[in-house]
């Protein structure tokens, strides 16, 4: 039996150091990414924002937040993604209620 896809929500914040160029390259990574293993419905770029704390000694971050849905098991591979990419300075991923 095929388990049914699940809606989740992800917010990544990008390093802004190295460029407007860098930040779009890395959504452009990471929604390729969701689209490759599941169905990327919303795409918001909230754009540059302040941290409320300093994270790497950065105190902005360009802010994206995306809604999907896919397999169960996705959601731990596109965490490890986030961990290994230079440039994620923070990434958050939830399962949303039906």
């Amino acid at each position: 039996m095929a388990k049914l896809n699940e809606n989740y929500e992800t917010i990544m914040i990008f390093n802004t150091k190295n460029g407007d160029d860098a930040v779009k390259a890395l959504v452009e990574k990471f929604t390729a990414l969701i689209e490759k293993n599941g169905t990327l419905e919303t795409v918001e770029e909230w754009g540059k924002r302040r941290l409320a704390y300093p994270i790497q000694d950065e105190v902005e971050g360009y802010y994206v937040f995306a809604t999907f849905n896919c397999n169960p098991e996705f959601p731990a591979e596109l965490d490890r993604n986030y961990k290994i990419t230079d440039g994620v300075l923070r990434s958050l991923i939830v399962k949303k209620d039906n």
